[in-house]
């Protein structure tokens, strides 16, 4: 198991009882005394972003939707983003713009330019909405084994293939975890 700090992935039980993150992969983003902030890495919603927002079309990465990112605030709108060094044209390093989350990796904000931050990005993934959670509430989810913690490929943030990234993470894993990987989505059924 991976520390629980920003930039590590929470992967959902099978067994987790909420609809919201039947096997889930989060990406954790923030977490402090106040709680903690992930976005769910493999929900494509069937919105393009051309329809939402047409003008960072061209730098996100396939598929070009819009990812529901969790069932808080799905009005709001989180672009995660992995820089190509340094802070990207526009933004700030100071928090404008630019709120790196480990390494190359970080949020980006949307009212930038998209036309002007272009050349320092790699990679650009929307999210609508987030998981979020208060004061304890994560660790009481761990504790309950809800999640499993692991450390995260540096792109798993962008996988080209979101629905098969819960089997994927999983299967990279050692022990017990790697055989998760094949739990069947109806066990009954077997």
């Amino acid at each position: 198991m991976a520390a629980l700090t920003r930039g590590c992935l929470l992967v959902a039980n099978p067994l987790l009882s909420d609809a919201n993150f039947d096997r889930t992969v989060v990406l954790l983003l923030a977490r402090d005394a106040d709680g903690a902030i992930g976005v769910v890495l493999n929900r494509p919603s069937p919105t393009g972003l051309d329809e939402v927002l047409p003008e960072w079309e061209t730098l996100a990465n396939s598929p070009p939707v819009l990812f529901v990112g969790g069932p808080v605030n799905q009005e709001a709108v989180i672009c995660v983003a992995r820089i190509d060094g340094g802070v990207p044209a526009g933004a700030s390093s100071d928090g404008e713009g630019w709120s790196p989350v480990t390494g190359d990796l970080g949020t980006l904000d949307l009212d930038l330019d998209p036309d002007s931050v272009a050349e320092g990005l790699q990679d650009v993934r929307m999210f609508a909405g987030y998981a979020g959670w208060g004061p304890g509430q994560l660790e009481s989810e761990l504790a309950a084994e809800a999640w499993w913690v692991v450390a995260a490929d540096r792109d798993d943030p962008f996988a080209p293939h979101p629905e098969r990234l819960w089997t994927d993470v999983l299967r990279r894993q050692r022990g017990p975890l790697q055989v998760v990987s094949s739990y069947p989505d109806d066990p009954t059924a077997n």
